[in-house]
């Protein structure tokens, strides 16, 4: 048996070293919310695969509908020969996603792609070519999706030129200093410096920031926003790709708000660990499009059409929403009993919704001056003690959390009781 170690040093003769590395755990098995290593070594998992695994590692229903698929087929491609699965799963999607007016939902395999369908379709029912992103915002790793999203290291530096007629804005972040008004003000000035809004086909918006640091979006921007696409015809995109599937306590991100979009882009949590994803939106939005314009080979694949379906029913039946919302009270509650701490000036900010939260360390909560390394040793100490984090936000010291919505309570205590250590050693270390 391998070690992890020996497993890292083949990665790096093997792998891209662009190809980032969070840890350097390499997985055996996982359970639920726990990942067991090469070396044998127990993980609690606040990760969820990048809150892709919602529904925990290896739900036994997951498992049971797939089986029962790969009996039948497991390709065919849709545009080729269609099947059912496909079908009934756009059928449930048009019916639960943030859209006004009947909805038609498309099927393909990343977040990135849906990104890129959502742009054509935006183009091809606007005739125009531009579209508006915010900073912070991630929206993938093509070339399109890197135009729109709004952090230059890593994922934009090296790899121009860039589509043209995209446009960035600051998004709102009172924490920071930004406020709705601004924001909106920024976009308007960009209709009157840099691009009429008749030429604006679609904006892009995450309804809580991902890998931007899990900034939320305030309600009364989401409102001004679709009164701005409603008033130049613009189509207004809600990325949900990881704020989807219950993660905020609500089936999509933007229910919160109860702002509707145009279309949405969905992936992540859709298929409990399978690759697909989707673009659902207005159908006459979705209708736009010349036959065998959208499509892909892989689109819509069967055996993850009956994960989805078996993902849908799990969040239902085991209320997953509510159980967001618990471990998020869980999780929240302890990170601002630890801002209380004289001893642990370090945490500026504590903020989520749902089980998507997040903290932001600092140097000191006086100067509010970023605390990268704070947070990289606060990730190097979980590791050690048995625990998965991962980092975001534009300054690398956001520390998100996304354990699986099927966790028990006392798991993710545990997992907080870790990461309060953690915490405790990196700040002595630091000192």
């Amino acid at each position: 048996m391998a070690t992890s170690a020996e497993l890292h040093a083949r990665r790096m003769a093997a792998v891209p070293r662009g190809i980032g590395h969070a840890t350097q755990i390499y997985a055996k098995r996982a359970k639920n919310a726990e990942i067991w290593s090469e070396d044998g070594k127990r993980y609690i998992d606040f990760g969820a695969g990048i809150a892709v695994v919602n529904t925990g590692h290896q739900h036994p229903r997951i498992l049971a509908a797939i089986e029962e698929q790969m009996k039948s087929f497991s390709h065919v491609c849709f545009q080729v020969t269609p099947h059912e699965n496909y079908v009934s799963l756009a059928e449930r999607l048009n019916a639960i996603a943030p859209v006004s007016g009947p909805a038609k939902t498309m099927l393909a395999s990343t977040g990135a792609e849906a990104v890129e369908n959502a742009v054509k379709v935006a183009r091809f029912f606007t005739g125009r070519p531009g579209i508006i992103s915010f900073s912070g915002g991630f929206h993938g790793r093509t070339h399109m999706g890197m135009a729109l999203t709004g952090k230059a290291v890593p994922y934009k530096k090296g790899f121009g030129p860039f589509p043209a007629d995209i446009y960035n804005v600051a998004f709102p972040n009172l924490y920071h200093g930004t406020s709705s008004a601004e924001s909106i003000k920024a976009l308007k000035a960009i209709f009157k410096y840099q691009a009429d809004p008749s030429t604006i086909a679609g904006i892009i918006i995450e309804p809580v920031q991902g890998e931007g640091g899990f900034n939320i979006a305030p309600t009364d921007f989401l409102q001004a926003l679709r009164a701005v696409c409603d008033e130049h015809g613009i189509v207004l995109i809600a990325d949900e790709i990881q704020t989807g599937f219950a993660r905020t306590g609500k089936m999509f991100g933007l229910e919160h708000s109860g702002v509707k979009a145009d279309v949405v882009t969905m992936a992540k949590g859709l298929a409990g660990g399978l690759p697909l994803s989707a673009i659902t939106g207005r159908a006459d939005i979705m209708d736009a499009s010349n036959p065998g314009g959208l499509g892909g080979t892989y689109a819509g694949n069967p055996i993850a059409c009956a994960a989805a379906h078996t993902v849908l029913d799990i969040i239902k039946d085991e209320d997953l929403c509510a159980r967001a919302n618990a471990i998020g009270d869980i999780i929240q509650t302890r990170c601002r009993e630890l801002a209380g701490r004289s001893n642990l000036n370090c945490i500026g900010d504590v903020r989520g919704l749902g089980a998507m939260c997040a903290v932001e360390f600092v140097k000191d909560t006086n100067s509010g001056e970023p605390a990268p390394e704070l947070t990289a040793q606060v990730l190097k100490s979980g590791n050690e003690r048995g625990l998965i984090l991962l980092s975001c936000g534009t300054y690398g010291n956001v520390i998100r959390f996304l354990p699986p919505l099927t966790a028990s309570d006392s798991l993710i205590k545990e997992g907080m009781d870790v990461f309060e250590a953690s915490l405790t050693e990196a700040v002595s270390k630091l000192q």
